[in-house]
C-alpha cells in the first residue's frame, strides 16, 4: 500500500550556498490519497533578504559570465540528467494524488520543456551575452548617429512563486528562460507538494551543472520575502487570483515597479460548434476532450475545461455522452493501475471544491456524480482526498453569474446552452479572461467567427476537429514554443511563447551613438562602421574573422542575353522580364528588366571565393529586398561584410552573417540582404 511504513522526512530549503531547514515542528504535509503524513514543511528563520543578496551578488554575475548557449547547454545538460531519474520523480509524485498517467506532463513534461527553452536558444538566439531587437535606426542625414534596441539581463532574482498541481512542470517551465536569460532564480513552490519539487532540486543541484547562487529554493511559507524585492527583481505567480492580487499590490513590488506575471484560475471553456452534432467525429472528440480535462490530475489544471457550451439542440446527447464516459472513469489509489483518476492534492482541497459546487449549484442542477460520495476500485474515501466527477447544468447561462466566476478547482464542470455564434462567445467572454478556450468543429465559418470573437478574452485557442484528432495536444496542454497565461481574471501574463519568455527576463534598452561605438556594443557590423579590407574574409576561419571584414567586388554588367538565358533556364518568364511593352505598362519599370534572382545569383558569383577554405556551407539569406529596377546594360557591384560572428558551442563550426549589399553604376542600392554561412573555427578543419 502507498506510503506504507513511510518515514515523513522534513523538507529543506536551499539558499546562500547550502541545504537548511526551517526552524519549529514544520507543518505536516498529508498524502492525498491515504492521509499519512508524508513531509514536514518549515521556512521559519530563513533570510529572506540574504537569499535574494545571495542571488544578486553571487548567482546573477556567475550566470552573466556565461553566453546564452552556454546557459542553454547547462540546461539541457541538467535536461537529459533528470529524464534519467525520472522513475524516482514518479515515485514520489504518488503523494500527490496523482497517477502515473496524470504525473506525466508534470514530470516528463516539465523536463521536456526545459530540454525544448534549451533547444531553441541555441538554434534561435546568438551565442552572445546582449541580444538585439530590430534594425539599426538611422538618426542622421549623413549616418553618423544611430540606434538600436538591446537587451540584457536584469540583475536582481527571478522570484517564482508556483501552484501545488505542477510541482515539477511549474518549476521548470520558469527557471528555463530566467536562466537562459542569465538571471538567477528563487523557487518558492505551493507547500501541499513541496516535497516533489525540493527532490527535483536537490538533484538538479548535485549535478554541479549551474553556477553557486543560479537556483534557490525556499520550503514553506514565503515570510518577508517581497518585502526585499527591488526594480531589477521579477516575480512570476501561479496560482488564486485572490492571492495573486495580493502579492500584486504589496508595496515593494508596486513601489519598486517590479516585473510580476501572474497566471490566475481562469473558467476556461470548451465549444461544440453547431455543425458538430451527435455521429460526428468533433461530437465524440469533444466529449472526449471535456471527459478528459475533467478528470486528467482530478481536473486541477489551471486550464481544465470548466464551462462546456453546446448548441441547445445538442445538450441532452452532450449530457447522456459525458455522462456514460465519467461513470466509466475508474478512481482509486494513483499507484493502482486500474484506476484512471486519483485523489486531489489535499483534503482541505478538496472540501473547497465541495464549497464551490455548493454555490454552482444555486445557479445549476448537478446532472452527474455527488460530490459527498465516491465508489472507489481502491483507497479509503475517508482519509484520502478523493471525490466523484460532478457534472452540472446551467439552463439561464446569459444572466448566471457564479458558473462564470466560481471555480471550482477539481473535477468539475458546467454545461451550458447557446442558440447562435455570437452568443457561444458572449458565454465564452463571461469568464473575463481565460487561458485557453477551444472549438470543436469541422466548419471554416464556424471557428473562424469564433476565433476571432474568443482571441481578445483568451491567451490560447485550441481548434479541434477530425483532421488534427491524432496529432493534437490538446485542450490543456499549454507548450513551450507558445504563449501560456491570459488576460483579465486569468492573469495578464504570458510565460513560455518560445524566446519570448527568455527577454520578459531581459530589460529593453534603446541605446544611440555613432556606429562604430555602438557595434562595441551589440558585437554587430553596422553601416558606417570601420571595415577592413586585407584578405578575402571567406578565407578567414573564425579564429581570423573579425566584424567589419569587407569584400568590394568588381562590377559586373547585366545584359539582355543574361535575362532571356536565366528566363529559359529558370522557366521564369514572367512578363517584366520579357515584354517591353508590358514593362512599360506597369507602373514600377521603365522598361524590362533583370530577375531579381538573378541580381542575387551574380551577386554570389561576385563575392564568392570559389576555393575550398573555411567557409563550409550556405544555408539561406534573411531579409532579401530588391529596391530599385535593374535594366540591360546596368552594372552591379556588391559590398560583403561581416556582421555578426555566432560561435557554436560543441561545434567545429559557427554562423557568421554578412551584409550584403549590391548597388549599381549609379551607386543605387539594388538589393539588400543577409547573407548566413557556416564557417570552420579553425583550417584546415581540426581533427574529432
Amino acid at each position: 500500500m502507498l506510503d506504507s511504513g513511510h518515514t515523513a522526512r522534513r523538507l529543506e530549503s536551499y539558499v546562500q550556498g547550502r541545504w537548511q531547514p526551517g526552524t519549529g515542528e514544520g507543518k505536516p504535509l498529508a498524502n492525498a490519497a491515504t492521509g499519512v503524513t508524508h513531509a514536514l514543511i518549515s521556512s521559519e528563520g530563513i533570510d529572506f533578504a540574504g537569499a535574494l543578496d545571495w542571488g544578486r551578488e553571487v548567482g546573477g554575475p556567475a550566470l552573466r559570465r556565461h553566453t546564452i548557449h552556454e546557459r542553454a547547454l547547462m540546461l539541457r545538460a541538467i535536461g537529459k540528467k533528470l529524464m534519467e531519474m525520472k522513475d524516482e520523480f514518479h515515485a514520489e509524485s504518488l503523494a500527490t494524488g496523482a497517477t502515473p498517467q496524470d504525473a506525466w506532463p508534470d514530470i516528463d513534461g516539465g523536463i521536456g520543456t526545459l530540454l525544448t527553452f534549451a533547444s531553441k536558444a541555441r538554434r534561435e538566439l546568438p551565442n552572445t551575452k546582449v541580444l538585439t531587437e530590430g534594425a539599426v535606426e538611422p538618426l542622421s542625414r549623413d549616418g553618423t548617429f544611430v540606434g538600436q534596441h538591446i537587451l540584457t539581463p536584469m540583475q536582481g532574482v527571478a522570484i517564482h512563486i508556483n501552484a501545488y498541481n505542477f510541482p515539477v512542470w511549474g518549476m521548470l517551465e520558469k527557471i528555463a528562460p530566467s536562466l537562459i536569460a542569465g538571471v538567477p532564480c528563487l523557487v518558492k513552490p505551493a507547500s501541499q507538494t513541496a516535497y516533489l519539487t525540493e527532490l527535483v532540486v536537490r538533484r538538479m543541484l548535485a549535478m554541479d551543472i549551474l553556477p553557486v547562487g543560479a537556483l534557490q529554493l525556499v520550503c514553506g511559507s514565503a515570510g518577508d520575502l517581497l518585502d526585499h524585492v527591488t526594480g531589477q527583481d521579477i516575480v512570476t505567480f501561479t496560482g488564486s487570483a485572490a492571492t495573486g492580487q495580493k502579492l500584486r499590490t504589496h508595496p515593494a513590488v508596486v513601489g519598486n515597479s517590479v516585473r510580476f506575471t501572474m497566471e490566475a484560475d481562469s473558467l476556461n471553456a470548451s465549444i461544440l460548434g453547431p455543425d458538430a452534432g451527435p455521429g460526428t467525429p468533433e461530437f465524440d472528440l469533444f466529449v472526449r476532450e471535456v471527459q478528459r480535462e475533467m478528470t486528467s490530475k482530478a481536473g486541477q489544471k489551471c486550464t481544465a475545461i470548466r464551462r462546456v457550451l453546446v448548441p441547445k439542440q445538442h445538450e441532452e446527447a452532450v449530457i447522456e455522452a459525458l455522462s456514460a464516459r465519467l461513470s466509466s472513469t475508474p478512481i482509486g489509489m494513483p499507484d493502482d493501475a486500474s484506476a484512471r483518476m486519483g485523489a486531489l492534492a489535499s483534503v482541505d482541497e478538496r472540501d473547497g471544491v465541495r464549497e464551490k459546487i455548493a454555490v454552482i449549484a444555486q445557479e445549476a442542477e448537478i446532472v452527474f456524480g455527488n460530490p459527498n460520495q465516491v465508489t472507489l476500485v481502491s483507497g479509503d474515501s475517508s482519509k484520502g482526498a478523493f471525490m466523484s466527477p460532478v457534472l452540472l447544468r446551467c439552463d439561464d447561462a446569459m444572466r448566471a453569474i457564479a458558473p462564470h466566476e466560481v471555480e471550482a478547482f477539481g473535477p468539475v464542470a458546467t454545461v451550458m446552452t447557446y442558440d447562435d455564434l455570437d452568443q457561444a462567445v458572449t458565454l465564452a467572454k463571461k469568464g473575463k479572461g481565460s487561458l485557453v478556450s477551444s472549438v470543436f468543429t469541422d466548419d471554416t465559418d464556424v471557428v473562424a467567427a469564433m476565433v476571432v470573437g474568443l482571441a481578445s478574452f483568451h491567451g490560447r485557442v485550441m481548434i479541434g476537429n477530425r483532421d488534427s484528432a491524432k496529432s493534437s495536444t490538446g485542450h490543456g496542454s499549454p507548450l513551450a514554443p507558445l504563449v501560456h497565461g491570459g488576460p483579465g481574471r486569468a492573469g495578464g501574463g504570458e510565460e513560455m511563447g518560445g524566446m519570448r519568455g527568455v527577454k520578459h527576463f531581459m530589460q529593453r534598452t534603446a541605446v544611440q551613438g555613432t556606429p562604430r561605438l555602438l557595434s562595441a556594443v551589440t558585437g554587430q557590423w553596422v553601416p558606417g562602421g570601420p571595415s577592413r579590407t586585407d584578405v578575402h574574409p571567406f578565407r578567414k576561419a573564425l579564429a581570423e574573422l573579425r566584424v567589419g571584414d569587407q569584400i568590394v567586388t568588381e562590377a559586373r554588367e547585366v545584359t539582355r542575353e543574361d535575362v532571356e538565358h536565366f528566363a529559359e533556364f529558370t522557366g521564369d518568364t514572367f512578363y517584366a522580364h520579357m515584354d517591353s511593352d508590358a514593362a512599360k505598362a506597369n507602373p514600377f519599370f521603365e522598361d524590362r528588366v533583370a530577375h531579381g534572382y538573378l541580381i542575387a545569383s551574380f551577386a554570389a558569383g561576385l563575392f564568392v571565393q570559389p576555393d575550398p577554405g573555411p567557409v563550409l556551407a550556405n544555408y539561406g539569406v534573411d531579409n532579401l529586398r530588391f529596391l530599385t529596377p535593374v535594366y540591360f546594360g546596368d552594372s552591379l557591384r556588391v559590398r560583403l561584410t561581416c556582421k555578426e560572428i555566432n560561435p557554436r558551442e560543441n561545434a567545429v563550426y559557427g554562423e557568421v552573417r554578412w551584409d550584403c549589399q549590391v548597388t549599381n553604376q549609379k551607386n543605387d542600392v539594388v538589393a539588400q540582404y543577409d547573407v548566413l554561412t557556416m564557417v570552420a573555427k579553425t583550417w584546415p578543419l581540426e581533427e574529432t
